[in-house]
């Protein structure tokens, strides 16, 4: 996520220089060939490209507005996620009660056990929604690279549960099974009541709701219509600005129609960036640094005081 209010030139000229140099080299083209060489009818109505901006205006915030919503979306879903694993941990520590004394210590580490793989379940979910889906050699090592980064979870998991988990076709929710496998069994022993057994549970299905949630703006694209015609809108906008101007603008025409196509690319990149926010990119939601918020408070909780190393931001962007 970017969180610096002015954004660097050199990133902005890396996503559009090449849209930016058709727009200058069709506008010198148009000037040349209208004033120099008097090439007739290159030159068209100003209004019927004031009625196409206006257009095309009204798309582009119709995308950005609904792109944004994806974004805020998914931000708030996490934001559900650091609640409520708060609220788990807290649970998890003050409702399991041991019937007796010598319960204690198994009481304790399954406590423990729960918690940490809480800590797994929330790392597991960043990166199952960040993989990337294969269709060239090069997303496949995409593919591998970030699958890779489950073996950070390890510290947090049994070894057999790790083994079992590495391999299920949806991690995260794996831990969820095993979380409600262990509620069970300390029902099964008397340490949960009815009553906080069900509450535990209802923490635990909240957190169903959420990878659900989550997968669900993952695994359902913006509708790609809108994109691929507002892509091509743009490009049929910034050719036909230099031919309305050319008659009254003269040599103004070249940097008039290279800022106002630069405008209408920057509100189709701005929507076309948002839309998505599960994709590791530097716009999207930092999974990553609340993920490591999230093990800090539950560490704090369980009185860990190995947390993680804060991120930084790093050129104001936060992962």
């Amino acid at each position: 996520m970017i969180v610096r209010r002015n954004l660097s030139w050199r990133g902005i000229l890396h996503y559009t220089w090449k849209s930016l140099l058709y727009y200058l080299l069709l506008a010198v083209a148009v000037y040349l060939a209208h004033d120099h060489y008097q090439v007739a009818y290159l030159s068209m109505p100003f209004n019927t490209v004031t009625i196409f901006s206006t257009a095309l205006a009204i798309f582009l915030g119709f995308k950005s507005n609904n792109a944004y919503e994806r974004w805020w979306e998914g931000r708030k879903i996490w934001g559900l996620l650091v609640n409520y694993s708060r609220a788990w941990t807290r649970q998890v520590i003050t409702m399991m009660i041991p019937e007796i004394e010598a319960d204690a210590p198994a009481v304790k580490e399954l406590q423990r056990r729960m918690v940490y793989r809480h800590i797994a379940f929330v790392h597991a979910l960043r990166v199952f929604l960040r993989i990337k889906h294969a269709y060239n050699e090069t997303d496949q090592e995409e593919i591998y690279e970030e699958a890779n980064r489950y073996s950070d979870i390890q510290a947090f998991l049994l070894e057999d549960e790790f083994q079992a988990f590495y391999h299920k076709n949806n991690p995260p929710n794996f831990l969820l099974e095993l979380q409600g496998e262990d509620l069970q069994q300390a029902f099964k022993r008397g340490w949960l009541s009815d009553y906080r057994f069900v509450k535990l549970e209802d923490t635990l299905v909240e957190f169903n709701n959420i990878q659900g949630m989550s997968e669900r703006i993952k695994n359902t694209p913006f509708p790609r219509q809108y994109s691929f015609f507002s892509r091509v809108f743009v490009f049929i906008h910034a050719t036909l600005l230099p031919f309305a101007f050319v008659s009254e603008l003269g040599f103004a025409t070249i940097p008039v129609s290279v800022v106002i196509s630069f405008v209408f690319l920057a509100l189709d990149l701005v929507g076309e960036r948002t839309e998505d926010p599960f994709e590791n990119r530097l716009e999207d939601v930092p999974l990553t640094a609340l993920s490591l918020t999230i093990e800090t408070n539950i560490k704090e909780q369980w009185g860990d005081e190995d947390f993680p190393v804060k991120q930084t931001t790093q050129e104001g962007i936060v992962l």
